[in-house]
C-alpha cells in the first residue's frame, strides 16, 4: 500500500455532529476524550491546530432532554447558545485532562466579508496558534440570520471549516463524520457501494453521486462536504475526509496511511 504524500503544519480539524452525539441523543463521552487526546499529542509535535466543532444544537437538545429540534429560529437559537456552553465545558475538561489549552471562537460570515473584523479576527486566530492554544470555533448561532444583503450564516460548519482553513492558510482540512469517505454510490443504500481513496478532480457528476442530509441532530451531508473539498482544490490545498467514530484516525492520516478519502491535486500525478 503506497503512502499518501501528506505534509502539514497548520491543520483545521472539522468534527461532525454525528461522531460527538450517539443516534440516541446521548453525549459521546469517549469521542470528546480521544478528540482531545488526538490534538494535545499533535500540539505537543509543533503542530499548528483549529478545531472546527459542530454539535451545539445536538448538545443542547441533550441537556434540555429534548428528542428532536424545535421549529421555531429563536427556540433553535436559544437551544444552541445551551447547548455551546455544555460543550465548551466539556472540551475543557478533556483537554484540561492532556494539559492542553484552549479558546473559544464564535463567527459569523460577515467577519469574513469585512477587511477591518477579517483581519482582527485572523489576528486572534495567530496569536492563539502562537501560544500553543487550540481554538474551538462555531458559527455564533445566536446572532446568525441572514437579512437583505447582509449575511452571517456560513450555512453548515462544512463550509465554516472550509473557509477558515482557507483565511488561515491551512496546509490541510480534516473533516470527520459518520462515514469512512467518498463512495461511488449511498452506502447505505447500495451493498455494492465502493469508497473513493484519492479525488484530485470535482465536477458536476462528482456532485450527482452525492446527496442526502446528515443526522437527525446536524445539518450537514456529503453535498456540504464536496463544497468543502471544492474549495480546497481550488485553492490547491487538501482535505481528508475520514469515520470520526475513533478520532485517533488522524494520526493514521497525517502518517500517509490511505483511511478516507483524500481530495488533493498532489494524488493526480503520484
Amino acid at each position: 500500500m503506497v503512502k499518501r504524500d501528506i505534509h502539514a503544519n497548520r491543520i483545521v480539524v472539522k468534527v461532525g455532529t454525528s461522531s460527538l452525539i450517539h443516534p440516541n441523543g446521548a453525549v459521546n463521552l469517549e469521542t470528546f476524550d480521544q478528540l482531545a487526546y488526538t490534538l494535545s499529542t499533535l500540539n505537543n509535535q509543533g503542530k499548528q491546530l483549529i478545531l472546527v466543532s459542530s454539535g451545539a444544537m445536538g448538545v443542547g437538545l441533550n441537556k434540555m432532554h429534548l428528542k428532536k429540534r424545535p421549529e421555531e429560529i429563536g427556540a433553535q437559537q436559544a437551544l444552541s447558545a445551551i447547548g455551546q456552553s455544555e460543550l465548551m465545558t466539556l472540551f475543557t475538561q478533556r483537554f484540561n485532562h492532556y494539559l492542553t489549552d484552549i479558546a473559544q471562537v464564535l463567527l459569523t460570515h460577515d467577519i469574513f466579508d469585512y477587511p477591518k473584523s477579517n483581519r482582527s479576527v485572523m489576528d486572534t486566530f495567530n496569536c492563539l496558534l502562537k501560544d500553543n492554544v487550540i481554538p474551538i470555533v462555531n458559527e455564533n448561532d445566536t446572532v446568525a440570520t441572514d437579512e437583505l444583503d447582509h449575511k452571517t450564516t456560513f450555512g453548515d460548519n462544512d463550509q465554516l471549516s472550509a473557509i477558515v482553513a482557507s483565511h488561515m492558510n491551512a496546509d490541510l482540512l480534516i473533516v470527520l463524520s459518520d462515514i469512512d469517505g467518498f463512495y461511488n454510490h449511498n452506502p447505505h443504500k447500495f451493498a455494492d457501494a465502493k469508497m473513493i481513496p484519492t479525488v484530485s478532480n470535482i465536477t458536476n457528476d462528482t456532485f450527482t453521486v452525492a446527496g442526502g442530509t446528515g443526522s437527525r441532530f446536524g445539518t450537514g451531508g456529503m453535498q456540504t462536504k464536496l463544497l468543502a473539498a471544492k474549495r480546497m482544490l481550488d485553492e490547491n490545498r487538501q482535505m481528508v475526509l475520514a469515520n470520526g467514530k475513533d478520532p485517533r484516525i488522524i494520526l493514521d492520516i497525517l502518517a500517509g496511511r490511505q483511511v478516507g478519502t483524500w481530495f488533493s491535486k498532489v494524488c493526480a500525478t503520484s
